[in-house]
């Protein structure tokens, strides 16, 4: 059976109210700002965001804040323990009745890949493991954005960085897969997870609404298309982020206490389309066409799909 949207079914339910508010220092057509003000129309005015070393460290910068919520910043490896220290002392103020649970606060970390799949993971597990009652948003840009754009290990293979330039010894860029930091995840049996894309703003909303229902760790992969990092017009970010899903590369999916169903299966255009809109992948057409790695990023992404149908009932 097909997976159900149960609160938000049409585009006029997003609430209008705007909880991230515009005027940032996030370049042009941020993929994942888009993504967290969707986020935060469900998640409402009562949050404290804990803020890793990254990209989104531009969105507060003293003494300046989009945010209408709290926001905290720590170190790229330290955003888990940080948001545990803050849940830790609502829990204490909730208990000694000097905070009423309807002035409690839920807490977010923001955090990009090279925080979330690399620098932080130990802590990440660690806040998991204690059933830590917090939201995890990782605004995946495929690359350490911040500082350079430098290869982390959600970059794809094929993929070329300031780090993994297309070169005589390595052709294609990158050499290596894209770590699944989604089954990193859940293997430690948190109890709600999901692959999110801001062009697909209903599945986004609704997924954040049904993480409500769960206490403990609560995981959300967003693409972030990336303009500045992946060579694109920031005007054709709407279409990156589109054809991520369409071509299969992106897959969106949820995992209920480990459970994952795909909350939209495309046709699968060919992936070829999403790669040439970006410089990051120009190499792998010009000036010759490296149809071998062309292939393997297709195969692989076919491989994901074929086996996906496989599990289906």
């Amino acid at each position: 059976m097909a997976w159900q949207r149960e609160t938000y079914k049409k585009i006029k339910q997003i609430p209008a109210e705007e909880y991230v508010l515009p005027g940032t220092a996030l370049c042009a057509g941020c993929g994942g700002l888009e993504a967290l003000r969707l986020a935060a129309k469900v998640l409402g005015e009562k949050v404290v965001y804990v803020n890793a070393a990254g990209c989104f460290t531009l969105l507060a910068v003293y003494p300046f804040t989009p945010f209408k919520g709290s926001w905290l910043y720590t170190t790229m490896g330290s955003a888990p323990a940080g948001a545990q220290g803050i849940r830790d002392a609502l829990d204490v103020l909730i208990a000694k009745h000097r905070l009423s649970k309807e002035e409690d606060l839920k807490v977010v970390v923001l955090a990009g890949d090279g925080s979330s799949y690399d620098m932080a993971l130990s802590a990440t597990s660690a806040a998991i493991y204690r059933n830590l009652d917090f939201y995890y948003f990782c605004y995946d840009n495929e690359a350490y954005g911040n500082t350079g754009v430098q290869l982390s290990s959600a970059t794809p293979y094929g993929a070329q960085t300031s780090t993994t330039p297309c070169s005589l010894h390595h052709p294609s860029g990158a050499v290596r897969e894209k770590k699944d930091l989604f089954a990193i995840w859940r293997a430690h049996k948190p109890p709600y997870m999901a692959t999110v894309s801001p062009r697909h703003p209903l599945d986004l909303v609704e997924k954040f609404a049904r993480a409500a229902r769960f206490a403990g760790p609560k995981l959300f992969l967003a693409l972030s298309a990336c303009p500045t990092g992946w060579g694109f017009d920031p005007a054709q970010t709407t279409e990156v982020a589109r054809l991520a899903v369409e071509t299969g590369f992106w897959p969106l999916k949820e995992a209920i206490h480990g459970e994952v169903t795909h909350t939209y299966v495309p046709k699968r255009r060919p992936v070829e389309e999403y790669l040439r809109l970006q410089a990051r992948f120009r190499h792998l057409f010009e000036p010759t066409r490296q149809e071998e790695v062309i292939r393997h990023i297709q195969d692989r992404v076919t491989a994901y799909w074929e086996q996906a149908s496989a599990a289906l009932p």
